[in-house]
C-alpha cells in the first residue's frame, strides 16, 4: 500500500471499527415478566441487546385497530426504524377503530396469506381473535404488539402493563390529593369499551385512586377518534360543569384543550391523559395538560420487529418485553428524552415497507 494512504486507510478502519462497536453496543433498558403474557407475575428489568441483522428479507404481516391517533403512528415509526435496520419488509393493514373487529378479522386472514412469514398484531379486542389466531398460527409466528390480548397462540409480545399505566396515572392524582384532605371529581374517559386495553387501564386506574380524596363522578366510553371524545367532553361539561378533572384517552385529552378553552374552563379544570402523543406532550409542554404516562410505543414497535426476526432466525428469543413506564408532566418534561416515544414531526403512515 502506498504510505501516503497510511493514514487515510487506518482513519476509516478506526472509524468503522467504533461504529461497528457502537451498533453492538446499544443496550434497550426493558421490562420482561417471570410468567410471559402474565403482568401479575414477577416482574425484572433486563438489559436487551438488539439482533443482528436477518439473514434474508423476511416478510412480516403487522395489524394494527387503527391509524387515527399518533398513539399507532408513533409504534409504526419504530416497526419501519427497526425492519430498515435488519433488512426485513412488511405490509400494514389498520381496521379504522376498535368497534371494527370482523374487518380485523378479515385483513389478519387476508394479509397472513401466501408469502408472509410472520404475522404481528395490535388487537382491537382480547378475545375478538383468539379463533383465527389460532388458526394462522398452525403455519406461522404470531406475535402481539401494545393491547393486552388472550395469549392462545400467540408466540411472543412487546408491550406494558395497560394496569400499570392507569394505576401509575390514578396515583400521579391520589399523591395530589391524599386521603382527608378536600375531595376533588373526576369525570373519566377511559376509551372504547370492550376493548382489552381500556379494561385493564380503567382497573388501574381505580386501583391508584384508591386511598385518596379523589372521586369518580362520571363515566364516558367512547372510541378514540378525536370528534368522538370531544363530543363527549361536552356532554360531561354539561352535566357536571364544576368538575375538577378530567381524565382518559389521549384523543380525549387533546379534545379538551380546545373545549375548555372555548367555554372558559381551562384554569378551573385540569386534564390528564393516560398515555403519550405528540398533542399530549405539546398540551404539557404549555401548560394545558397536568400529565401522562408514556410506555414508549416508539420503542414498542422496534420490540416486536426484533421479536420476529429472531423467531425467524431460530434465535434467542425474550417473549415478553416492554419499555419501563414513565410519568411526564409539566415539572420534568425538559429532562425527557422523547426519542422511543414520538415519531419526527416529518413522520407520515408507512403501509408497505420498503
Amino acid at each position: 500500500m502506498n504510505k501516503l494512504l497510511y493514514p487515510q486507510f487506518f482513519s476509516i478502519l478506526f472509524l468503522s471499527i467504533i461504529a461497528a462497536t457502537c451498533a453492538r453496543a446499544e443496550v434497550w433498558r426493558l421490562e420482561s415478566w417471570s410468567t410471559p403474557f402474565d403482568y401479575s407475575s414477577n416482574r425484572r428489568i433486563i438489559d436487551y441487546q438488539p439482533t443482528e441483522a436477518a439473514s434474508r428479507i423476511w416478510h412480516l404481516c403487522i395489524a394494527y385497530p387503527h391509524l387515527k391517533d399518533a398513539y399507532w403512528l408513533n409504534v409504526n415509526y419504530g416497526m419501519v426504524q427497526e425492519a430498515k435496520r435488519l433488512g426485513v419488509a412488511f405490509t400494514l393493514v389498520e381496521a379504522g377503530g376498535y368497534p371494527n373487529l370482523e374487518r380485523q378479522r378479515q385483513q389478519i386472514e387476508q394479509c397472513a396469506g401466501e408469502g408472509t412469514d410472520a404475522l404481528i398484531v395490535g388487537t382491537v379486542s382480547f378475545q375478538g381473535l383468539r379463533n383465527s389466531i389460532s388458526r394462522i398460527a398452525r403455519t406461522m409466528p404470531v406475535l402481539a404488539t401494545v393491547n393486552d390480548i388472550d395469549d392462545t397462540g400467540i408466540t411472543a409480545k412487546s408491550g406494558v402493563s395497560w394496569s400499570t399505566m392507569g394505576r401509575v396515572a390514578g396515583e400521579y392524582l391520589a399523591r395530589k390529593h391524599k386521603a382527608g384532605s378536600e375531595s376533588v371529581t373526576v369525570a373519566w374517559f377511559p376509551g372504547p369499551q370492550g376493548a382489552g386495553w381500556v379494561d385493564f387501564i380503567e382497573t388501574g386506574f381505580k386501583l391508584g385512586l384508591a386511598d385518596s380524596a379523589v372521586d369518580v363522578v362520571v363515566t364516558k366510553w367512547g372510541d378514540t377518534g378525536k370528534e368522538i371524545q370531544r363530543t363527549l367532553v361536552q356532554e360531561v361539561l354539561e352535566s357536571h360543569p364544576q368538575v375538577d378533572y378530567i381524565v382518559g384517552n389521549a384523543l380525549m385529552a387533546e379534545a379538551a384543550i380546545s373545549t375548555l378553552r372555548n367555554r372558559n374552563l381551562e384554569n378551573q379544570i385540569k386534564v390528564v391523559s393516560t398515555y403519550f402523543t405528540p398533542a399530549v406532550y405539546r398540551g404539557i409542554r404549555r401548560g394545558r395538560i397536568l400529565a401522562a404516562p408514556t410506555d414508549a410505543p416508539v420503542m414498542q414497535g422496534r420490540i416486536s420487529i426484533d421479536q420476529a426476526v429472531r423467531i425467524l432466525e431460530g434465535r434467542k428469543l425474550v417473549k415478553h418485553a416492554g419499555p419501563q413506564i414513565q410519568m411526564i408532566d409539566q415539572q420534568n418534561w425538559k429532562n425527557f428524552d422523547i426519542s422511543n416515544s414520538l415519531a419526527p414531526p416529518s413522520f407520515l403512515p408507512t403501509f408497505v415497507w420498503p
